[in-house]
């Protein structure tokens, strides 16, 4: 704790409008409810080693094989992430250096496409995620993308209707995973489908890796030619990116990241990211992955049994997505619950829904995750105080006295769960 209080005292000396916003970011994450799926809160250690003097080394290539010197420590640290991310999941290979899961999706997509190429995967309004072909990304731009969607009557992903759309395509690639979809995905099946097509299938894990590592979902590494994914998320590692792969595959892949689409790794989030696969390891770890599931499953059962609507019914893994328009007259929109839940001291993402009939910047839903509130160390009790809170917040219809009351209660709790020490 020293250096990093020392760090606090030159940044808000030096630069006090900067401390001033971190101090008050921290003070926003220590009062409230952080129930974005894709957010979760890093260790001290990961912090330490992101805000490390590794921010200062250039090390364009690989270990031991750089191009600048004075890189035998930082090969030290991105062979132990390498080392730690194939032992977590159980990979021959793997690369250590996409700054975000977007451009490992990038990379593996060329390393497997042309411009021009087909890409099946899953539509962005059912759950997939903008990397997955949406029009408005690179992904959508730089090749012929068909989308899979939900069944309409289960949303569920229908694997007898994917198969044909995929034999029907023959597409190089075919890609899994999504951002909003509450249920297990059978990779296998949809591995067996690629094969079957002649299709490279890609895993985008991003969502639901940390429940992977814990073997809590069936994992993608056996059945996919490249599996990517963030650090984050229920990994609980530093905002980073990776790609696994058989040994034969790893050249290719290592080419497209550099020099293929980025310069000089991050070094210091590489360190942060050993540190957090180090953690991954531990039986601490997947106690933590069966606590989110927990945690989901008591907190989705309560928002049903208050009169909510969730896709799918329920969950079976770390989100929900709650459909408003079953939720009083219909007219309350995604934008309106998250704002109002905000001001109650509840972060949440507006998130379309299948057929969805309102723009992405409206939409008719909201996504709830449970990873962040679950690290705080919170269980069955507080998921029914959360439930409470959301419904309670959603009625006022925006009053801003009962959402202040609503806060209040809310920063009572957190302060029983808190995060960090003080900033100075």
């Amino acid at each position: 704790m020293t250096a990093q209080r020392s760090f606090q005292t030159h940044l808000s000396a030096q630069d006090p409008a900067i401390f001033s916003s971190i101090r008050k970011e921290w003070a926003r994450e220590e009062d409230g409810l952080e129930l974005i799926a894709s957010e979760n809160y890093a260790s001290q250690a990961v912090l330490e080693a992101q805000g490390s003097i590794l921010t200062n080394k250039y090390a364009e290539g690989y270990p031991g094989k750089r191009y600048y010197g004075g890189c035998t420590f930082v090969d030290e640290i991105e062979s132990l992430a390498i080392q730690r991310v194939c032992q977590l999941f159980k990979a021959e290979a793997a690369n250590v250096q996409p700054h975000s899961g977007s451009q490992a999706n990038m990379a593996v997509y060329l390393a497997l496409m042309a411009p021009g190429d087909t890409l099946v995967g899953m539509s962005l309004s059912h759950g997939g995620h903008l990397t997955h072909g949406s029009p408005a990304n690179f992904s959508g731009k730089l090749f012929k993308v068909i989308s899979y969607g939900l069944n309409p009557e289960t949303h569920r992903l229908d694997y007898d209707q994917i198969r044909d759309l995929v034999l029907k395509e023959k597409p190089k690639v075919l890609v899994a995973g999504a951002s909003a979809y509450p249920r297990i995905i059978d990779f296998e099946i949809l591995g067996k489908i690629a094969q079957e097509a002649g299709s490279a299938f890609v895993v985008d894990m991003a969502h639901i890796a940390g429940l992977i590592a814990a073997g809590l979902h069936p994992s993608p590494v056996p059945h996919a030619t490249y599996t990517t994914s963030t650090t984050h998320k229920t990994l609980r590692g530093p905002r980073g990116g990776i790609i696994l792969c058989n040994q034969d595959r790893l050249k290719a892949v290592n080419s497209l990241i550099f020099p293929g689409i980025q310069g000089g790794p991050l070094m210091h989030v590489i360190g942060a990211k050993a540190v957090a696969f180090k953690e991954a390891l531990t039986p601490e770890f997947t106690e933590y992955q069966q606590q989110v599931i927990t945690n989901a499953q008591a907190l989705a059962a309560d928002l049903m049994e208050l009169g909510f609507k969730l896709v799918t019914g329920g969950t079976e893994n770390h989100l929900m997505l709650v459909d408003l328009t079953a939720t009083g007259d219909g007219s309350i929109s995604g934008k309106d619950a998250e704002t109002w839940l905000d001001l109650a001291g509840i972060t949440v993402n507006k998130n379309t829904i299948p057929n969805e009939k309102r723009s992405p910047f409206i939409t008719s839903g909201i996504r709830i995750g449970v990873p962040a509130i679950t690290t705080r160390g919170m269980g069955r009790s507080e998921m029914k105080k959360v439930a409470q809170w959301i419904n309670r917040a959603i009625q006022t219809g925006g009053n801003s006295d009962q959402l202040g009351k609503i806060r209040s209660e809310v920063r009572e709790l957190c302060r029983a769960f808190p995060l960090y020490a003080q900033p100075n």
